[in-house]
């Protein structure tokens, strides 16, 4: 078993019950324990008012306290048996969800939800989390078509990345084929060079059956269209030394409209 957990960030909305059950799966696959996370965050203006505060502050808490036993409860249900545990965070739920991962085998969140961790499409927390955190953070949306299969972006054919090896993983614990996607500018080196570095990974993953695909079209558009058929689509986040983390236009339309859950995964 990990000694890592997998953290999935809950608010009590649908889309965050939907993470928890990912996450729930997750753990169990990974044999780690889950620990079921949420913030009791305080609107500014609330805060403002002179003596409402106190009583404002108690009554988030004790709603947080009772989204997080229903989600425990909920989650023993899915995964029978599951290692799982709970914890009030405290602060600003984006701060608190990304610094949470840096002891995280993952952080798993909503694509949105009625507040807290999961506010609007792509919000500000899950954007913030996927951003900033330093273990992968998936952001998990409604399933739609899976086929037993992990999309896998890659930036460089030639490059054996953190993403790669997330998604060969994710491929082994799931029996599902790896597809590593190219798009963009196709040239007609990509094939082989990105074949090439699938082969790296075929005497610790023998079991994977992973192929090339190298597309023409424009990378968020293809691998939002892969998404439809993925159980999980892989991107990493990239950022030089001594660069701030950041996810670019790419990154940010997949998580935006990807159809199934989208893993990011920080590289070095």
């Amino acid at each position: 078993m990990s000694a890592r957990p997998v953290i999935v960030g809950v608010d009590g909305s649908e889309e965050s019950l939907r993470a928890l059950e990912w996450a729930a799966q997750e753990a169990e696959r990974r044999k780690s324990p889950l620990r079921v996370v949420t913030s009791p965050a305080m609107p500014p203006r609330m805060r403002a008012q002179e003596g409402a505060a106190p009583t404002v502050a108690t009554e988030l808490r004790e709603s947080a306290a009772r989204v997080i036993e229903a989600a425990v409860t909920r989650c023993r249900e899915v995964v029978p048996g599951l290692v799982a545990d709970s914890e009030l965070l405290s602060g600003r739920p984006a701060l608190a969800l990304a610094d949470a991962g840096e002891a995280a085998l993952m952080v798993v969140v909503g694509a949105r939800g009625i507040g807290g961790f999961t506010a609007l499409l792509l919000g500000s927390v899950s954007r913030y989390v996927a951003m900033h955190a330093t273990c992968p953070v998936i952001v998990v949306r409604e399933q739609t078509d899976a086929q037993r299969e992990i999309v896998a972006g890659v930036r460089d054919p030639r490059e054996r990345t953190q993403a790669l090896a997330f998604a060969f993983q994710e491929a082994a614990l799931r029996g599902a084929e790896l597809v590593a996607v190219h798009s963009g500018q196709v040239c007609a080196d990509a094939t082989s060079d990105l074949s090439a570095t699938l082969s790296r990974w075929r005497d610790e993953y023998p079991g994977v059956a992973a192929r090339p695909d190298v597309v023409h079209g424009h990378p968020a558009q293809v691998l939002a269209e892969y998404s439809a058929r993925a159980d999980l689509v892989v991107l990493g986040r990239h950022g030089g030394p001594g660069a701030a983390p950041a996810i670019g236009s790419i990154q940010h339309a997949v998580l935006s409209h990807a159809r199934a859950p989208v893993a990011v995964i920080p590289e070095p």
